[in-house]
């Protein structure tokens, strides 16, 4: 078995980085086979549950007030409304629904409802995961009672880096809303955005902020950035397209992150609208074992589920049944 460890060092996740990209895939591969079924890809579907109005200024997010995106702000959506949508992800073969809001954090009058849904949700026997901005522990306590499996709250980059991205909250903030989420036992899913024009010095530190938390996050969604217009990093890549990351950059990043974090769910995230299948099939290669399907990421396109499925049908891949293995991680974590 692969030693689980947490004390990975900048120079040694650098020199990864750095293998031949074929020696790099080959370990990250006899990693992930050690962990995981080599041919399983979890399906979570991504609803946005409160859309647009967020007073933060991450320069990615077409929903931040601060973007001329063209992102209405709504209400947080009806209960109802909620569990309708996590039943049709359902139907279509999800094995976890995750719900976004574009909130700073949630105020306390939102709690309720948020309880509410999670309760149903997690009811119809799809993992549970939310992504509110940030918790106070109160408030994550409040989630681990209604049920909730997972806590997104994504760390977007390296700590060099994160200043010139987003400066309403410092990454600080970050890691204690993690903490606040790991020490009230709900799992945590946390990752970042890859293409925002950050050097592979910046991916090494976002690896290894990751890999170096007390626990690894049960789960690590790795972003391809989707330009928007009118948001800051939109309107830069217009500018500079050669600030784009490369394929082989990012099939880097998924399998460094593999080798560093074996038990975690890579999730190769958004951005996977403009990536070839080829491209897909060496993140599945290089240890990726979750995606988003359907056709909408919160406000960004997506592949879609018939895409998707034509394309585990070619690759051999298959819908990663049942919720059980990962809920295990939530009792672990508790103890």
């Amino acid at each position: 078995m692969t030693q689980i460890r947490t004390d990975w060092t900048r120079e040694e996740i650098a020199a990864l980085f750095d293998l031949p990209f074929t020696e790099l895939v080959f370990r990250a591969a006899e990693t992930h086979r050690l962990h995981h079924a080599a041919d399983e890809v979890q399906l979570c579907t991504l609803l946005s549950i409160k859309t647009g109005g967020c007073p933060e200024d991450c320069g990615y997010c077409s929903q931040s007030v601060k973007a001329d995106s063209g992102v209405e702000a709504t209400k947080l959506m009806d209960v109802q409304q909620v569990l309708q949508r996590a039943a049709q992800a359902k139907d279509a073969g999800s094995q976890r629904f995750c719900m976004g809001a574009a909130w700073r954090n949630p105020k306390d009058r939102d709690m309720p409802a948020i309880v509410q849904i999670v309760a149903g949700v997690r009811a119809m026997g799809l993992e549970t995961c939310m992504t509110l901005g940030m918790l106070t522990p109160q408030q994550a306590d409040m989630l681990a009672e209604a049920g909730l499996d997972y806590y997104n709250h994504n760390i977007d980059t390296g700590p060099e880096y994160y200043e010139r991205v987003i400066t309403t909250r410092n990454y600080q903030d970050r890691l204690d809303t993690l903490g606040n989420v790991r020490q009230s036992g709900i799992n945590v899913c946390s990752g970042g955005i890859v293409g925002m024009g950050e050097t592979r010095s910046d991916r090494v530190g976002f690896v290894h902020t990751l890999a170096t938390l007390e626990r690894h996050p049960e789960s690590v969604p790795v972003n391809a950035l989707v330009p928007v217009k009118g948001t800051v990093l939109g309107d830069m890549l217009a500018d500079t397209p050669l600030a784009k990351i490369d394929d082989i950059e990012f099939i880097r990043t998924i399998a460094v992150a593999r080798i560093c974090m074996p038990l975690s769910m890579v999730r190769l995230s958004a951005g996977r609208e403009s990536m070839s299948e080829a491209t897909q099939a060496m993140c599945f290669m290089a240890g990726a074992n979750s995606i988003f399907t359907g056709d909408k990421l919160l406000t960004a396109p997506n592949a879609g589920d018939d895409e998707d499925a034509a394309m585990f049908a070619r690759l051999g891949l298959t819908p990663m049944q049942g919720a059980e293995p990962m809920r295990a991680c939530k009792m672990a974590a508790a103890e």
